[in-house]
């Protein structure tokens, strides 16, 4: 198998498709390096990113939201996020979603992974945060209605796993890497 990389594919042609408020659908003509060409169609977000925030109000336990998901036109327990407003960086950000939603700042926020979401069709990417150190404080925000904020046990992942209204691949993906990073910092003791 190979392990050198292919040129990336020649843009011939760019069309916007549709826009709404959010999102923007770019239809893309390519030519790949080996002479195949094909269209490509992608979904582009708006805005300056997006965050997404491992909120633990002590060393064992995590703050989830419980929200409505339009997509799966349900309500789905996941971990506090939002758009990046211009003008803001990533901290400031994710400090402000979490009062938003969670009715909790942080004193301590770090920057922990990138993730993105179907990258063959999306541009959109997620940087998720790690919060400590929580102070009561509430923001208004706009959310329809006021979310559920939940108290989890970070240690209790495969149990968060087996119910229906847990499954957002990116909320997973980002506690189990929290849990991997605290479990490493407390056996140097660096966090907490």
């Amino acid at each position: 198998m190979s392990s050198t990389t292919p040129s990336k594919p020649q843009v011939l042609d760019r069309e916007e498709v549709a826009r709404s408020r959010l999102f923007t659908i770019e239809r893309m003509d390519l030519r790949f390096s080996n002479g195949e060409e094909r269209t490509f169609e992608r979904l582009k977000g708006s805005g300056a990113g997006a965050v997404m925030i491992v909120a633990m109000p002590d060393p064992e336990h995590v703050l989830l939201i419980r929200e409505y998901a339009a997509g799966f036109d349900d309500y789905a327990l996941t971990l506090p996020k939002g758009l990046v407003d211009p003008g803001e960086d990533i901290i400031t950000a994710a400090n402000r979603e979490l009062m938003e939603e969670c009715g909790v700042g942080a004193h301590n926020i770090e920057p922990l992974v990138e993730l993105s979401l179907a990258p063959n069709y999306m541009n959109h990417r997620m940087q998720v945060l790690l919060a400590s150190d929580l102070y009561a404080k509430r923001l208004p925000g706009d959310e329809p209605e006021p979310l559920i904020v939940e108290t989890h046990a970070l240690e209790e992942l495969p149990a968060l796993l087996t119910r229906d209204d847990f499954h957002e691949a990116r909320a997973i993906a980002a506690l189990y890497i929290a849990r991997d990073k605290l479990r490493a910092d407390r056996s140097t003791e660096r966090w907490w």
